[in-house]
C-alpha cells in the first residue's frame, strides 16, 4: 500500500478511519437509501474522487460543528456569473464566517444587476465556443459561457464614478471601510430598483470584512484612477485614498483575535480558487510570527480548499495544506487530520455543499424546536455550532477595538523590532548619471608660452 500524502490521515478519510495509513471500511451506501446529501457525502461516495469530495465535506462538517469561525477566499468571476445568489450569500449569512478575502472584480461586477439599466441589459447564457467576432460587433462582453451588453460596464462605471465624488469617500481608508461604504450603495440601489441582495451588500448588513489583496487590479479602482486624473487636470478635488498598510494590519488584529478571543481560540478557512485572494487569506499568520514575532501564534486550524491549479506549477494556487504548514499558514500539530485540497472546479462542488450545510443547520433546527437545545446539544454537540448565531462575529464593527489590541502587543516588541529593521547592506553601484555628477573634474592645464621662432628647444 502506497503512504498517505502528509496532509491526509485517518481523520481526513471520513467517519470511520483507523489508522494513519489507511481508513476504515469502505462505504458504498446505495444512493437510495441515504436521506439528504450530506448522508450521500459520507456514505456514497467511496473512492477517487468522489472520496476527495467526501473528505471536503467531512471537514466542513467538523469545522462548523466545532463553531470554528471560518473565513473565505475565493477568486474568480462569483458575481457576473450569478453564483453569489445561488450560493454564496446563503453561505455567508449563515453567520459561520468572519472575514471574506476576494478580488476587485468580484466587487465591480457585484453592482451590475442593480443599475437603472440591468432590466433592458440582461445577462445571458452564450456558447463558450461560439463567434467571439459576432458578439463583439453586437457589443456583448462574453465570460466563459456568460454574455451581458457592454453597456453594462460602461454605466457601472458611471455608477462607481459617482459614488467614489460621494462626500463619505473623500478620505485615506482602508480597503474594508472603502467596500462597506460601496456596499451601502450597492444597498440603496438594489432597494430602489427591487433586485436581490448582492454581495457587498450582504457583507455590509452583516458587518464582514471584505479584503482584496490587489486592490489596482480591477474596475473599481479604475474609476478612482480617472478621477485622481481629472483632479491633475484641474477638474475638482479627489482624496480618495487607500491605506495598505491599514488594511493589511487590520486582516493580522481580525487573525489575532480568533486566535485569543474567539469562542474556540482557532480559526478554519475555506479557499476557493487561488491567487491573490489565497496568499491574502494566508498572509496575517507569517505577518504576526514572522514580521511582528508575537508568541503562540499559529495558522489555521481548518483548511479546506478547491482549487483547479495542477500542484506540480509551483504556484500558491496550487500549494496544499501541507506546504502551507512550513510557512506557518497552516497549524503543523493538527494539519494531517483536519486540512484537504480537492482538484476540482468549485462552482461544480459548493452549491452541493452548501446545500447539505444548510440542510443540515435546518434539521438540527427542527430537532432544537421538539427537543430543546439543550437536550439536542447533550445528544449532537456539533449542533451547537451549526446554531450558533446567525448575526455572525461582526468584526468590522470592532475593528478599531481590535486594531487597537493588536498594536498594544506589537508595542510591546518595540525595542526588538526596532533592531530588527537594521541590516549591513551593500553599498550600490551609482548610476551613470550620478558617477558624472560626482566624478572629480580634471585638472587645469596650465598656460605654456610658445616658443620664439627660431629659438632651441
Amino acid at each position: 500500500m502506497s503512504p498517505t500524502r502528509k496532509d491526509q490521515n485517518a481523520r481526513c478519510l471520513g467517519p470511520g478511519a483507523s489508522s494513519a495509513n489507511g481508513g476504515g471500511e469502505l462505504k458504498h451506501r446505495p444512493v437510495t437509501e441515504v436521506e439528504g446529501l450530506d448522508q450521500l457525502f459520507e456514505q456514497s461516495l467511496p473512492s477517487f474522487g468522489g472520496a476527495y469530495l467526501r473528505r471536503v465535506w467531512v471537514l466542513l462538517d467538523e469545522a462548523v460543528g466545532k463553531g470554528l469561525p471560518m473565513t473565505l477566499s475565493i477568486a474568480g468571476p462569483v458575481t457576473v456569473s450569478g453564483q453569489h445568489y445561488a450560493w454564496l450569500n446563503p453561505l455567508l449569512d449563515t453567520g459561520w464566517f468572519a472575514y471574506l478575502s476576494t478580488t476587485d472584480a468580484v466587487c465591480y461586477h457585484d453592482g451590475h444587476r442593480a443599475l437603472n439599466g440591468a432590466r433592458k441589459n440582461p445577462f445571458t447564457e452564450v456558447p463558450i465556443f461560439g463567434d467571439d467576432g459576432a458578439l463583439r460587433d453586437e457589443k456583448t462582453i462574453r465570460v466563459t459561457d456568460i454574455g451581458f451588453p457592454e453597456d453594462v460596464l460602461l454605466e457601472q462605471d458611471q455608477f462607481v464614478t459617482a459614488c467614489l465624488r460621494e462626500p463619505e469617500f473623500q478620505r485615506r481608508m482602508t480597503g474594508t471601510e472603502f467596500r462597506n461604504l460601496l456596499g451601502a450603495r450597492y444597498a440603496a440601489q438594489e432597494r430602489a430598483n427591487g433586485v436581490a441582495e448582492g454581495l457587498l451588500a450582504l457583507c455590509r448588513r452583516k458587518s464582514i470584512p471584505i479584503f482584496v489583496g490587489a486592490p489596482g487590479d480591477g474596475s473599481v479602482f479604475l474609476n478612482s484612477v480617472k478621477l485622481w486624473a481629472l483632479a491633475r487636470l484641474g477638474s475638482g478635488e479627489h482624496a480618495f485614498d487607500l491605506d495598505l498598510h491599514a488594511e493589511v494590519f487590520e486582516s493580522c488584529a481580525y487573525h489575532l483575535w480568533g486566535l485569543r478571543d474567539s469562542p474556540t481560540k482557532a480559526l478554519g478557512t475555506l479557499i476557493l480558487g487561488g491567487g491573490v485572494p489565497k496568499n491574502y487569506n494566508l498572509q496575517p499568520e507569517p505577518a504576526l510570527s514572522q514580521i511582528f514575532g508575537l508568541p503562540e501564534i499559529s495558522g489555521y486550524l481548518y483548511d479546506v480548499q478547491i482549487t483547479t491549479a495542477p500542484i506540480t506549477d509551483g504556484s500558491l494556487s496550487s500549494c496544499p495544506p501541507a506546504e502551507a504548514v512550513t510557512w506557518g499558514k497552516v497549524d503543523e500539530e493538527h494539519y494531517r487530520s483536519t486540512c484537504e485540497s480537492l482538484s476540482a472546479d468549485y462552482s461544480m462542488v459548493m452549491p452541493f455543499v452548501v446545500k447539505a450545510l444548510l440542510d443540515k443547520r435546518a434539521r438540527y433546527e427542527r430537532w432544537a424546536e421538539r427537543m430543546g437545545k439543550d437536550a439536542l446539544f447533550a445528544k449532537h454537540p456539533e449542533a451547537r455550532g451549526y446554531l450558533r448565531e446567525r448575526e455572525g462575529y461582526r468584526l468590522f464593527a470592532r475593528r478599531d477595538e481590535l486594531v487597537k489590541k493588536l498594536l498594544a502587543e506589537v508595542a510591546r516588541e518595540k525595542a526588538r523590532l526596532a533592531k530588527e529593521t537594521r541590516y549591513p547592506l551593500a553599498a550600490t553601484e551609482p548610476t551613470r548619471a550620478a558617477s558624472a555628477k560626482n566624478a572629480p573634474k580634471p585638472a587645469a592645464k596650465k598656460k605654456t608660452t610658445a616658443p620664439k621662432t627660431g629659438a632651441r628647444k
